[in-house]
């Protein structure tokens, strides 16, 4: 069974867990390079991420820049990139589950919300 979890809901899990929040509004984006643009934006990567599937997966799997703790990544409307690039939205996705690791003091959940 899938459950459906809003934006709203999801921010407010990660709070009441003591995580931090990072939200994406997957709702304008249209290309990979698009999610993956505003995925760097949302986790404030450093100024060297390179916007690529293998960089994405770098910094995920690094993630040094922010603060020691749990970190929860909502990316919202995530069926919009789907709609116009599924491989790529297939591609971001599967970097996301695999680079989603515990790194050091660190730790990144991944929720994809449908509104």
């Amino acid at each position: 069974m899938t459950e459906r979890v809003t934006t709203e809901q999801a921010v407010a899990w990660a709070r009441a867990h003591g995580a931090v929040p990072h939200v994406v509004d997957g709702g304008t984006l249209r290309t990979a390079q698009d999610a993956l643009t505003a995925i760097g934006e949302a986790l404030d990567f450093p100024p060297y991420y390179g916007g690529t599937l293998d960089a994405l997966y770098d910094c995920l799997s690094d993630l040094s820049w922010l603060a020691p703790g749990r970190h929860v990544l909502i990316w919202s409307h995530h069926q919009a990139l789907a709609g116009h690039d599924w491989a790529g939205y297939q591609q971001v996705r599967a970097t996301l589950r695999d680079g989603a690791v515990t790194s050091g003091a660190r730790r990144l959940t991944v929720v994809l919300t449908t509104a």
